[in-house]
């Protein structure tokens, strides 16, 4: 097995009280060098009313953090959320809502009527009119570094670790489009100048025998040249065939050449694992670490020498996940070429989970 020689740490933990749950994190590097990393934080379940979006800051390259920050607790359970620089003193944070009564019937069966009935505050306020008003996928804009924050601004789309940043300025979202509640969403790519509001300009073609609610959770990375490459979670297939890389909770990959207006049918890389995020390491080598739901549980990440034609896949930089509930990792690269990647885990199994992180040299490959 190829392992990566890192050191762990914690961003946030508190995996012994009742709302201690944090899951779903992105890291980002801000211009005055600050780490920051967005979550939805402050649960009770990996399905619950409770969630927020939460933010926390380091100064010290990752050694400590401060937080949760809450900067979103609408009527609905705030998931997945992404963060980028804008730059300057500038941030976005995206996120996506969740109807949880549509879960309760097969929640009432995992955790039993005394739990939910501690949830009829929350579900109260999953009324029909803020189901209507905040169930999407949204975004919100810090002009001050995080001090205040404006929006909430509706998106066209969602994706865990959110929209990236071009090198000429613009914003570039590959996501699910929304809303939220329609089924057989494509995986759309959507242009902005200022955050604020959206242009949709092109859809990943699916693969033969596949559909559109195949595919979730996106992300893409720019390489010097301009062109794009995507990776996408993709499971709920009828039927696999791993001989031809169809496996559920593994890996298609698309491109794009002209700024993400059209992209190459999604191709099955035939890696388990997800959902993707991708880096472009100062190297040149492309870092993609996703989460891993087989035993041993944990996290790991590929490489590719090649801007993406291949893959140097399943080096683990965590197998100790008490359960499957875990993954979402995201990295930055440090001033010095290391790696930081954070994501969700527990730190034992009679807890809930946390945010943790592990910093990492790249191998030689």
């Amino acid at each position: 097995m190829k392992r990566i020689q890192g050191k762990h740490g914690v961003v946030c933990w508190l995996g012994k009280e009742k709302n201690g749950y944090f899951g779903w994190p992105t890291i980002a590097r801000l211009d005055d060098d600050r780490l920051v990393v967005a979550s939805s934080g402050l649960r009770r379940w990996h399905i619950c009313p409770f969630g927020k979006t939460t933010l926390y800051f380091s100064n010290d390259e990752g050694d400590t953090w401060s937080g949760p920050l809450v900067i979103s607790n609408s009527p609905l359970d705030d998931r997945d959320a992404g963060v980028i620089s804008l730059g300057g003193k500038r941030i976005l944070v995206t996120w996506f809502t969740s109807n949880t009564r549509t879960y309760l019937e097969n929640l009432r069966k995992a955790l039993g009527d005394e739990e939910l009935s501690s949830w009829s505050e929350a579900l109260e306020g999953q009324s029909e009119a803020n189901i209507d008003r905040w169930l999407g996928s949204w975004s919100l804009i810090s002009e001050d570094g995080g001090e205040s924050w404006i929006g909430p601004f509706p998106t066209p789309c969602n994706t865990p670790h959110g929209p990236i940043k071009l090198s000429c300025g613009k914003l570039l979202y590959l996501g699910k489009a929304t809303p939220v509640q329609k089924s057989n969403r494509p995986i759309i790519c959507a242009w902005s100048q200022e955050a604020k509001s959206w242009e949709v300009v092109g859809k990943v073609p699916v693969f033969e025998g596949t559909e559109p609610e195949n595919y979730y959770e996106p992300h893409v990375v720019e390489l010097p040249s301009g062109k794009l490459v995507g990776l996408i979670r993709v499971q709920k297939l009828k039927e696999e065939k791993p001989e031809a890389g169809l496996i559920n909770f593994s890996l298609f990959q698309t491109e794009s050449t002209d700024g993400g207006k059209t992209w190459t049918k999604a191709l099955p890389t035939g890696v388990y694992g997800s959902p993707p995020h991708l880096l472009r390491h100062s190297s040149g080598i492309l870092v993609c670490v996703y989460g891993y739901r087989r035993l041993p549980y944990g996290q790991r990440v590929m490489f590719s020498l090649d801007n993406g034609k291949t893959w140097e896949t399943d080096w683990v930089i965590r197998d100790d996940g008490p359960s499957p509930d875990l993954g979402y990792p995201s990295s930055v690269e440090m001033p010095d070429g290391s790696v930081l990647t954070v994501y969700y885990q527990q730190l034992a199994s009679e807890e809930k989970c946390s945010l943790l992180y592990t910093r990492w040299q790249l191998p030689q490959l």
